[in-house]
């Protein structure tokens, strides 16, 4: 089967997939013991009529059933709706998402970039000082909460006064000029991005060095160097792209995890990102951002699935699209 074919295929199996998906966070979010306008009617100078009013502009007046008819077909439209606070979901959406897409993918570049060398380092020094030091510090990597390791960046950063604390930008960040603006922005990004960096790096840098440890052993491999070819060559051209494979998987799952993965840091460090905004609605129970979230979540899962298969079949053409 072609790439467009398979494309399309696939597409077309996503759609029942998200109407499944849609129905499941709605039953949940309506099933949740939470008040949207409980900040409303804790107030005693809003009047029940006003209330009302708002019950009527949200929708929430409205069988859950209609409620969620009248959600999906605004979603056919390409409406969002509003949330709670009266905002637009999708300038919400679009305002932070842009933030996290940044976060994790810088994170994500640094991960790999870091990660796969090392890993090909510690499978080749296997036993050695370099493999043995790898191995502690992804140990460390593993066992440490995401939101611990942001704690002590934090603590260090009050401490030294070196970097930010929170935000993604200085208070004069619109004064600067546009050198001044990129070096701001990377200032506040370096604690962000190096948590995430950290916590990911070990479990790719695991699986990277068993994966080429598993093939080094394989008999085609020590056929190649009973041929007398450069290690080198047998270690890049032939070990290592098969080692490969399935870290793309992994990449697509990174890849579907781009706008999600980083709520807990984000919400830790006063991060202004997707993830931070949709678990604040969550604890208010804004239903049309929550759903376009865990939507929009759902999309990327799907895309990131479609790209690790896309992404395999280039790799690797023995590999069949069905």
């Amino acid at each position: 089967m072609s790439i467009p074919v398979y494309i399309l295929k696939r597409l077309v199996q996503a759609i029942p997939l998200l109407l499944i998906i849609s129905v499941m966070s709605f039953v949940m979010l309506k099933l949740a013991p939470i008040d949207p306008l409980a900040h409303l009617r804790a107030n005693p100078a809003i009047s029940a009529a006003a209330i009302k009013a708002e019950e009527e502009r949200l929708g929430l007046n409205k069988p859950p059933v209609i409620q969620y008819l009248i959600w999906l077909g605004n979603l056919g439209k390409g409406d969002l709706g509003v949330s709670v606070s009266g905002s637009s979901v999708f300038v919400l959406l679009m305002q932070r998402a842009g933030n996290t897409l940044l976060l994790s993918s810088l994170s994500i570049f640094f991960t790999w970039i870091l990660a796969i060398p090392a890993g090909i380092y510690a499978a080749v020094h296997r036993g050695k000082w370099a493999d043995k030091l790898f191995g502690i510090l992804t140990a460390v990597g593993m066992s440490m909460p995401t939101f611990l390791m942001a704690l002590l960046l934090l603590m260090g950063a009050l401490a030294t006064g070196l970097l930010p604390i929170g935000g993604l930008t200085s208070p004069d960040f619109f004064e600067r000029d546009a050198v001044g603006q990129i070096l701001d922005l990377s200032h506040h990004l370096i604690i962000p991005v190096a948590v995430l960096t950290f916590v990911s790096l070990a479990g790719i840098q695991r699986q990277m060095r068993g994966n080429l440890l598993d093939v080094l052993r394989a008999e085609y491999v020590r056929t190649a160097r009973a041929k007398g070819l450069p290690e080198n060559v047998v270690l890049y051209r032939h070990a290592l792209r098969n080692a490969i494979n399935p870290l793309v998987t992994l990449f697509g799952f990174e890849f579907s995890s781009l706008l999600s993965g980083a709520a807990l840091t984000e919400t830790v460090l006063a991060y202004p990102g997707l993830g931070r905004l949709t678990l604040e609605a969550v604890l208010t129970k804004d239903m049309n951002l929550v759903m376009a979230a865990l939507m929009l979540g759902a999309v990327m899962l799907i895309a990131g699935n479609l790209l690790a298969d896309i992404l395999l079949k280039l790799v690797d053409p023995r590999i069949t699209l069905e």
